[in-house]
């Protein structure tokens, strides 16, 4: 299981190395024909996110730093579990590695 943390604003949380901060999109609770599905339907979490932040980069094994791939804003695909959650009030972040994220996605 994921350790988790909670902060008082999203802005104290800086990613560092190449660490992404992402805010997963929340499945919806109704249908489109105004049923709405049960806690237990809606339970597993969505694959896209919005990157929040990024870090600089990490270091490469010439000591040179190699920027992340993503950039706040950015929409993303993420795997089904994982990361680190981090907790502001009601709302869930979660922190990937930049290699963790499988795709950016394009509009």
């Amino acid at each position: 299981m994921a350790a988790q943390a909670t902060f008082k604003s999203i802005r104290s949380v800086v990613p560092l190395l190449d660490r992404v901060l992402v805010q997963r999109f929340k499945p919806d609770t109704k249908t489109a024909s105004g049923i709405f599905l049960p806690t237990s339907a809606t339970n597993t979490p969505l694959p896209e996110a919005t990157v929040i932040a990024v870090g600089p980069g990490a270091p490469n094994k010439n000591g040179q730093v190699v920027p992340t791939t993503v950039k706040p804003g950015d929409r993303v695909l993420l795997p089904g579990w994982g990361g680190n959650s981090i907790k502001v009030g009601e709302e869930e972040f979660f922190l990937f590695k930049d290699a963790e994220i499988l795709a950016k996605i394009q509009e």
